[in-house]
């Protein structure tokens, strides 16, 4: 696995980074792998993982008609559906 050492941050950003850590029971490069990790940039891969688990959450829901927006709207504007 690589390192990375990154020089010069803010001490209040630190030290926010410690609380963070401490209150989820890890260590500051704990906490700070984690952040790294859920803001990691969208990669031509990572879209495609994510789209791939989306298509199979999308598959696990039961097809539903649904009635056209244009229609819906126009019922109620015309009074035909009850409210």
């Amino acid at each position: 696995m690589a390192q990375v050492l990154i020089r010069n941050l803010d001490d209040e950003l630190v030290d926010a980074y410690r609380e963070a850590a401490k209150r989820n029971g890890r260590s500051l490069e704990a906490q700070l792998r984690e952040a790294l990790w859920v803001m990691q940039p969208m990669t031509p891969k990572r879209v495609a993982q994510i789209r791939a688990e989306a298509d199979r959450i999308r598959a696990m829901t039961p097809k539903v008609a649904q009635t056209p927006s244009e229609i819906l709207i126009r019922e109620i504007r015309d009074g035909v559906c009850e409210d």
